[in-house]
């Protein structure tokens, strides 16, 4: 699973992704900072199980404190993006071959309007940011469209001995689209059996328009909201958008916040709506943490963690699934619930043995739930938060 960071230049995107992964990385007012895509490893929250058996967990990878278990999942932040990327403008060939490998996006937009549409700084709230949603929607179907139009003569001989479907879902197995996407969506239109020469441009684009839809979920993220006219573009993109979610940021509280929480000044943890302070501060940092605190008694938050955490829970509909064993939780190593897998929704017992190791999905015999000690077959269903052990035959 990977999350793609987008937005056109400027708008915060690698200040976002430092938010989140608190891996350092070039940041500056010039556009196009970000040319090669970062990559790294930020968390998202799941409640831990750790409680129910009056044990503390000792995570192998992420970390859990207080019950609050953070799961590793992957960023992407790519160059950024102008109108008239897919014809190659800006940094735009790179920037739409990059988001490939991406599962679902997180827009950063500019909520402060502080920079025009191709990042340059202006004066705040001169700028409608509706203007970016509107057009990385149209890149992105401009884009997903190209494909198909730059195989289209190849794709009508093959169409004449194939199912619609086959011949129109094999281009979008790059996207991570699934041949069933594509096959509702043809129905969906009316082009399941129409003849691809009979195609129109507009028929093309809006086959586009779903893919990307449903291809390439997009969450919002208002930043800068807390700078001036950001709580007003804020409003506006929520009413204009009611199809997205919008979700109010402000990346450079989290890295501040975080450092403070790593200093020990504040008992902080991503996703709080506050935090306590627990060192000894000076009037500087005070007034600083106070200007915090009322970003986060307006908007909850400051919305990096919800965007991460809705990306894979609420729209990629993964679960996270524990290992363990009726006899005991520790591992090998001594490590009491060691992991933590996110897994597709309606992965079985199997998928999770596989997942584990593939001579546990090999040799498979049946899964435990460490809850209720009840034996499952391998088509079982998961769901989120169980602890299952695994019986395997070893090879």
């Amino acid at each position: 699973m990977l999350i793609g960071i987008v937005g056109k230049p400027s708008t915060g995107k690698s200040t976002f992704f430092m938010a989140a992964t608190s891996v350092t990385v070039e940041r500056s007012e010039r556009p196009f900072t970000t040319i090669k895509p970062n990559r790294a490893v930020a968390y998202v929250e799941v409640e831990c199980v750790d409680k129910e058996f009056e044990k503390q967990c000792n995570p192998r990878t992420g970390y859990c404190i207080d019950g609050r278990r953070f799961v590793p999942v992957e960023l992407l932040d790519v160059a950024g993006l102008v109108p008239g990327a897919h014809e190659g403008k800006g940094l735009g060939n790179k920037f739409l071959d990059d988001l490939r490998q991406a599962d679902i996006l997180v827009h950063i937009v500019d909520a402060s309007g502080s920079t025009n549409e191709i990042g340059e700084k202006i004066a705040p709230g001169s700028y409608d940011p509706c203007n970016d949603v509107r057009f990385l929607e149209d890149e992105l179907d401009y884009w997903i469209s190209g494909i198909l139009d730059r195989n289209w003569k190849k794709l009508i001989r093959e169409a004449r001995l194939h199912k619609n479907e086959d011949v129109i879902g094999d281009q979008f197995t790059g996207l991570g689209v699934a041949k069933e996407v594509v096959t509702r969506i043809l129905k969906e239109l009316g082009l399941e059996e129409k003849p691809l020469e009979e195609w129109t441009p507009d028929e093309k684009k809006t086959l586009g328009k779903k893919i990307r839809e449903l291809g390439k979920p997009i969450i919002i993220a208002a930043n800068k909201c807390d700078l001036s006219a950001g709580l007003e573009n804020y409003q506006k993109m929520k009413k204009e958008f009611p199809n997205y979610l919008v979700v109010p940021c402000s990346s450079e509280a989290e890295i501040t916040l975080k450092n403070a929480a790593k200093n020990k000044f504040i008992k902080y943890l991503p996703g709080d709506g506050d935090f306590e302070i627990t060192g000894n501060l000076n009037e500087a940092q005070k007034g600083a943490m106070d200007i915090l605190k009322k970003i986060l008694e307006k908007y909850g938050g400051t919305g990096v963690q919800r965007c991460l955490n809705t990306a894979v829970f609420d729209y990629l509909k993964y679960i996270a699934v524990f290992p363990g064993g009726v006899k005991k939780l520790e591992d090998s190593q001594g490590r009491t619930l060691a992991d933590c897998l996110l897994l597709p929704s309606k992965s079985t017992a199997l998928d999770f043995a596989f997942a584990l190791h593939s001579d546990m999905g090999n040799g498979f015999i049946r899964a435990i739930d460490v809850r209720t000690k009840k034996a499952l077959g391998k088509e079982h269903i998961l769901k989120h938060r169980d602890i299952l052990e695994i019986v395997f035959k070893k090879p």
